[in-house]
């Protein structure tokens, strides 16, 4: 999958006699498209190993199991959400038709960054208008808005257990949201941890897949380390 400032979302082919052609297009952006997002994302990082650990003897059964995980959560047809200057989301099932789920409205500037949680029930959403916004995976229905930074939030990174959200922004910061349990959906406490540090924007997120660490990226020339 591409996506352009042309507002078109592009599906390649990479296997059989198609490869490499367009096989189809999405359309329904009015802006160019700044982040897209597979529910099978961190699966597809991650192959068979989780953060709750484990070891492999051999390649075969690391494959086997990695294969599995997959088949589970991909039970439903793979989802996918865009993220554009439109200041809008979109839900697609880029692999069952071009025609969008649902079109997802709320954030009130540009949406930089979009994010499946690793076990594809929560969509998180950043945006220059200094919120992160949290949607049901499934459905795409508003659930929480995330506030504090002070200056637009430019990405986003899950804990492998989907329990925290870390966000970063041009404010310096990283902050760390929690997603805890309740009836239903899930419901959202506030911001668990803040770390300043950075003498400058914090560009780049990303946060370790057995859980224990999130690194950060700066416009300060740093990589900083946090520990969860």
């Amino acid at each position: 999958y591409t996506a352009s400032r042309d507002r078109v979302i592009n599906v390649w082919a990479t296997e059989g006699e198609s490869l490499g052609r367009c096989v189809r297009s999405l359309k329904g952006h009015a802006h160019r498209i700044n982040s897209l997002t597979l529910s099978t994302d961190y699966l597809c990082r991650s192959g068979p190993y989780t953060h709750k650990g484990g070891s492999f003897e051999t390649i075969e059964e690391a494959s086997a199991a990695a294969k599995a995980r997959y088949e589970k959560q991909s039970q439903m047809p793979e989802r996918m959400i865009s993220g554009s200057d439109d200041h809008t989301l979109i839900l697609w099932q880029p692999t069952k038709s071009a025609k969008p789920v649902a079109r997802l409205t709320g954030h009130q500037q540009q949406v930089n960054h979009v994010s499946f949680s690793p076990d594809g029930r929560f969509i998180a959403s950043a945006s220059f208008d200094k919120k992160v916004k949290l949607r049901d995976g499934y459905t795409g229905k508003f659930l929480a808005t995330f506030t504090g930074h002070v200056a637009a939030v430019y990405q986003l990174s899950w804990s492998p257990d989907s329990a925290l959200l870390a966000s970063a922004s041009k404010d310096s910061t990283v902050k760390v949201w929690s997603i805890a349990g309740g009836t239903g959906h899930r419901k959202v406490s506030k911001c668990v941890s803040n770390c300043p540090g950075h003498a400058d924007e914090v560009y780049a997120l990303d946060w370790a897949p057995n859980g224990r660490r999130v690194a950060s990226g700066s416009k300060d020339r740093l990589v900083k380390m946090w520990r969860n």
